[in-house]
C-alpha cells in the first residue's frame, strides 16, 4: 500500500505484518496515544474477518508472578488481581 494515502489505520495493519509489537511500541511509532493505538487494533482485528488473516494477541503477563488470565487480553490492567502488581507486561500484536 502506498504510504502516502494510507489512513493510520491501515499503516498499522500493515506494521503488524511484519512484527510483534506491543500498543506502546505502535503508539510510539505512529506518534498517537496509546489508547488510540489499542482503538485502531481493535478495529483492525474486526476488518480482518473474511479476509483469510488474523490478529494475534499475546496476553499482557505481570512481571513479578507470571499470571497472564486477564479477562481483557488486549488492554493492560492496572493491576495484577493475583499478586496485586503493577508491574504488568503490555499485551502484544501480530497480523498473521
Amino acid at each position: 500500500m502506498e504510504e502516502a494515502n494510507a489512513t493510520t489505520r491501515e499503516r498499522i495493519a500493515d506494521y503488524l505484518r511484519g512484527r510483534t509489537a506491543a500498543a506502546g511500541t505502535i503508539a510510539t511509532e505512529f506518534e498517537i496515544a496509546t489508547d488510540d493505538a489499542l482503538s485502531h487494533v481493535e478495529h483492525i482485528a474486526k476488518s480482518l474477518d473474511g479476509t483469510g488473516e488474523q490478529l494475534l494477541v499475546a496476553p499482557p503477563e505481570c512481571r513479578d508472578c507470571g499470571f497472564s488470565g486477564f479477562d481483557d487480553r488486549a488492554n493492560r490492567p492496572s493491576r495484577c488481581p493475583e499478586c496485586r502488581s503493577e508491574a504488568i507486561e503490555e499485551p502484544h500484536f501480530r497480523i498473521d
